[in-house]
């Protein structure tokens, strides 16, 4: 008896550990219990951004550790990353610095801007613009500074203290965007 209740005791501690290390381990993400979440360089990845975006008739290498965005409460993204833009035309460099996308209708200083693909910039003067990927303006709005900004980085997305209002920065220049209803 004793030689079986030690086999039993293995067997078991043996099929315990088997079925627990085959759970599915995923947690759920906190978009998924309603909120809304910021993400940083770390979370963007090629599944849910691509590595070479295109623009203006070529494709450039996105910089992942120059990117962020918000995944929102319904599974739906606002998504931002540098890009390479060695290859362009010098007027389009200094306009594009980054791709955008969205896809939930955006408010970006009183301005409304539809869920798409673009191409956006932090201009000299305190603007920021936003191009179709055929490099035409969309919409263009006052950009601010932030001098307090602790680490600045090229690009990065934010919370601000007002609940659903983000802010994307390149270095200390952001401007603040919200989800339109």
């Amino acid at each position: 008896m004793s030689r079986f209740a030690k086999y039993l005791v293995f067997f078991g501690v043996l099929l315990l550990t088997f079925s627990t290390r085959y759970l599915p381990t995923t947690m759920a993400s906190p978009a998924a219990e309603g909120k809304e979440v910021v993400l940083t360089a770390a979370d963007i990845t090629p599944k849910i951004f691509p590595e070479r975006v295109f623009f203006r008739g070529q494709s450039a290498p996105v910089q992942f550790r120059n990117s962020g965005g918000v995944h929102f409460a319904d599974d739906l993204y606002v998504l931002a990353g540098m890009v390479d833009s060695s290859g362009y035309s010098t007027g389009i460099k200094e306009k594009y610095q980054a791709y955008l996308l969205n896809e939930v209708t955006l408010e970006i200083a009183g301005q409304t801007l539809k869920p798409g693909a673009y191409g956006i910039g932090f201009l000299a003067g305190g603007k920021f613009v936003v191009m179709d990927l055929g490099a035409n303006d969309v919409l263009q709005a006052a950009s601010q500074k932030d001098a307090e900004l602790k680490r600045p980085v090229p690009l990065q997305v934010i919370a601000t203290a007002t609940a659903g209002t983000y802010r994307l920065c390149a270095g200390r220049d952001y401007v603040e965007f919200r989800r339109a209803h």
